[in-house]
């Protein structure tokens, strides 16, 4: 009966030491995967290397996000939107002649163009555009019209 038990504990001592040696190397195996091409292969400086590459790769990531944020602020400053329409404003010229162009940031800040046409000349015209109101002058409705398909 006592061997039963001895053959018993043997099993199970040799099933554990087996488990146990699966998992070492399986261990032994990933480790040596991390301190492949490596010089120094103990844990302690490869571990610390990943540790200080993680530390700058952070510090990198976190300098793009800061000027990517910039750079979109910035480009609400730029030309974004454009609005281009063709009219004619006098009778006695033929076709649509004459023109407003609306060119606006991402703030609908900007300038309105008008080139109106006529027989004796062409005639230019700019108002300045805050947030989509013009604050000197009064805008026509070809303007308005030009500055809506600018902001579409």
């Amino acid at each position: 009966m006592t061997s039963n038990f001895i053959l018993l504990g043997f099993s199970i001592i040799s099933l554990w030491l087996f488990i146990v040696s699966i998992f070492l190397w399986k261990a032994l195996s990933h480790y040596n995967k991390l301190g492949r091409g490596l010089k120094d292969k103990d844990f302690k400086s490869i571990m610390e290397a990943l540790l200080e590459d993680t530390r700058i790769a952070k510090k990198d990531i976190n300098g793009l996000k800061l000027y990517c944020d910039k750079i979109q602020k910035d480009g609400f400053l730029h030309i974004q939107k454009i609005g281009l329409v063709r009219f004619n404003p006098f009778k006695d010229t033929g076709g649509d002649q004459s023109f407003i162009l609306s060119l606006v940031d991402g703030n609908d800040t900007g300038v309105i163009i008008s080139g109106l046409y006529a027989r004796s000349g062409t005639r230019w015209y700019a108002k300045r555009v805050v947030e989509g109101k013009s604050l000197e002058h009064e805008l026509s409705d070809e303007e308005k019209k030009a500055l809506k398909e600018a902001r579409a």
